[in-house]
C-alpha cells in the first residue's frame, strides 16, 4: 500500500485516524502499531515477521545495553551484526555474489531475493536506537509496544524520513494533539500528495517517453535530465511531506527532510540541504566515529570517501549508486580543499555548477546501467552523434513545458516567500485574512479532487523509493 493510492486515502486512513482518536489514552500507540503492521502486511505479508524479528533484537538489546553496563560492548556489537547481517543478505548478498563472479570468473550462483520494503530505513532506526542507548543519549525504551510502534510506524516506515528515537521518545508517551495541529498535518499531506502525483508522475510519464523514444536529440537528452532531477525531488520530497503531515495528525513532529536543495551554490550546501534524516545519520553514525575531520588530512578525505560509497549503497545494490556516492565524495572533496571559496565569489556560477553536476549525478542515480548513464551524459554534451533537435522532442518539450515550469517553481522557495510576503503585509487586513482563511481548505479540497481524479483515471503510479 502506499500513500497514493485509493484504498490508502479514502478507506485504510479515515479508518485509522477515527480509531485512533476514539480510543483513549495509551490504546493510541497500541492502535497506531496494528494499523502499522496491516499496513505493512499488505504489500508485504511474508517479511512482516521479519521487521518484527528486527524490533524485538534491538528492544532486547536495549534493556540489556542500560541494564548490564559491563555488557554493554558486546550487546552493542551483537545488534549492530545482525541488524546489518540481515540487512546485508536481503539487500546485497546477490549484488556481491555477482561482482565476484563476473571479477574473478567463476560461475557463482546467482541469489533471488526479494528486498523487503523500507528495510533500510527500520534498519537504521534500530542501529540508531541501540547506540543512542549505548552512549546514554536516550533511555532504554520499557514498553514493547512503544518501542515495536516507534519502528513500525506507517507514515514513516517504507521511506522515511529516517526518525531517530531520541526525536520521538517523549512524544511516545504524551502527545498534544490540536486542531491547529491537525490542520497543518492534513495541508503538509495533501501538498505532499499533490507534489506526488501531479507533478513527479508527469515528470515519469515525460522519462518513460524518453526511454521509448524513435528520435533521440541533444534537446531529449537534456529534457530527460531535467525530469530525472526534478522528478526524484518531487517524488521523495512529496513522499516525507505526507509523512510529516501525518506525523503531526497523530500528535509526532518528524525531523524535516528537505530545504529546498536546488536552491543551493554548492555539493557542500546541497547536502545540508538534501535527505537530512540520512545525511545527520551518517554523519552522527559512521563519520564522526570514524574521526571525522579530526584526523590527519588524507584520513580525512578517505574517511569522506568510505561514507559516500556507503550513501550510495544504502541507496541501492548497484555499482551505479556506489559510483554515484563516489562521485559526490569528489566534488566534496575538491570543495574542502580549494573549491567554496572560489564558489562563494559568485552565487551564480556556484548555483549553475552545483546544478550542473546534480543533475549529472542523477542521471548516474536513474541509470539501469553506468553504460546507460554514460551515454546519456556524453549525448548532453553533444557527444553520440545525436542530432541538436529533433521532431519528437520538441513535441514533448511543448507537451510538458508547463509541468516543467511548475516543477522548476515548486522546487524553489518562490511560492512560500511570496505567501509569507503577503501575510506579513496583511496581517492586519481583516478582509484579506478572511480570504485566506476560507480559500486555503478550498484549494486544499480541490488539490485533492483533482489528485483522486488522477489516481481513478491513470495507472502511472510509480514510487522511487520502494526499492531502498
Amino acid at each position: 500500500m502506499i500513500f497514493s493510492s485509493i484504498p490508502f486515502l479514502y478507506c485504510f486512513l479515515p479508518a485509522v485516524i477515527l480509531l485512533y482518536f476514539v480510543v483513549p489514552g495509551r490504546g493510541k500507540n497500541v492502535v497506531l502499531l496494528l494499523a502499522s503492521l496491516v499496513f505493512y502486511a499488505w504489500g508485504e505479508l511474508r517479511y512482516t515477521l521479519l521487521m518484527l524479528v528486527m524490533i524485538t533484537q534491538g528492544y532486547v538489546f536495549g534493556r540489556l545495553i542500560d541494564s548490564k553496563r559491563r555488557w554493554s560492548k558486546v550487546f552493542l556489537a551483537t545488534s549492530v551484526v545482525i541488524s546489518l547481517g540481515v540487512l546485508g543478505y536481503f539487500k546485497y548478498a546477490g549484488f556481491f555474489l555477482e561482482s565476484f563472479g563476473a571479477v574473478t570468473g567463476l560461475a557463482v550462483p546467482v541469489l533471488k531475493v526479494t528486498l523487503p520494503i523500507g528495510i533500510s530505513f527500520y534498519t537504521f532506526q534500530v542501529i540508531s536506537y541501540v547506540i543512542d542507548v549505548y552512549r546514554k543519549t536516550v533511555a532504554a525504551q520499557r514498553g514493547y509496544i512503544d518501542m515495536a510502534m516507534y519502528i513500525s510506524m506507517f507514515p514513516q516506515l517504507i521511506a522515511g524520513p529516517i526518525v531517530r528515537y531520541s526525536d520521538i521518545e517523549g512524544e511516545l508517551h504524551v502527545r498534544k494533539h490540536s486542531a491547529e495541529k491537525t490542520a497543518c498535518g492534513i495541508r503538509r499531506f495533501i501538498i505532499g500528495l499533490s507534489k506526488k502525483v501531479l507533478i513527479a508522475n508527469q515528470l515519469g510519464e515525460l522519462i518513460d517517453a524518453y526511454a521509448g523514444a524513435s528520435q533521440p536529440s541533444v534537446l531529449f537528452v537534456w529534457l530527460y535530465a531535467i525530469a530525472c532531477t526534478l522528478q526524484i525531488y518531487f517524488d521523495f520530497s512529496g513522499y516525507s511531506d505526507m509523512a510529516i503531515g501525518l506525523g503531526k495528525i497523530f500528535g509526532f513532529d518528524f525531523p524535516e527532510n528537505f530545504n529546498y536543495p536546488y536552491i543551493s551554490k554548492s555539493i557542500t550546501e546541497f547536502w545540508r540541504r538534501w535527505h537530512m534524516s540520512l545525511g545527520t545519520w551518517f554523519r552522527d553514525y559512521v563519520y564522526i566515529p570514524m574521526g571525522g575531520n579530526r584526523v590527519k588530512k588524507w584520513r580525512w578525505f578517505l574517511n569522506i570517501l568510505v561514507v559516500w560509497a556507503l550513501t550510495g549503497l544504502w541507496h541501492g545494490a548497484a555499482w551505479n549508486f556506489v559510483i554515484w556516492g563516489l562521485y559526490m565524495a569528489f566534488f566534496l572533496i575538491l570543495e574542502k580543499l580549494f573549491l567554496l571559496p572560489l564558489l562563494k565569489k559568485s552565487r551564480v556560477a556556484g548555483h549553475i555548477y552545483t546544478m550542473l553536476l546534480v543533475m549529472v549525478s542523477f542521471v548516474i542515480f536513474s541509470a539501469a546501467t553506468m553504460s546507460d548513464a554514460g551515454a546519456v551524459i556524453a549525448g548532453m554534451f553533444g557527444a553520440g552523434g545525436l542530432s541538436a533537435v529533433s521532431a519528437e522532442s520538441l513535441y514533448y518539450l511543448k507537451s510538458y513545458a508547463i509541468t516543467l515550469i511548475i516543477a522548476i517553481a515548486g522546487s524553489l522557495p518562490v511560492v512560500r516567500n511570496v505567501f509569507a510576503g503577503l501575510e506579513g503585509r496583511m496581517k492586519d487586513n481583516k478582509a484579506v485574512n478572511a480570504i485566506f482563511t476560507i480559500g486555503e481548505p478550498v484549494v486544499l479540497a480541490a488539490l485533492l479532487i483533482l489528485v483522486t481524479g488522477y489516481l481513478v483515471d491513470g495507472s502511472f503510479n510509480p514510487f522511487l523509493y520502494f526499492r531502498f
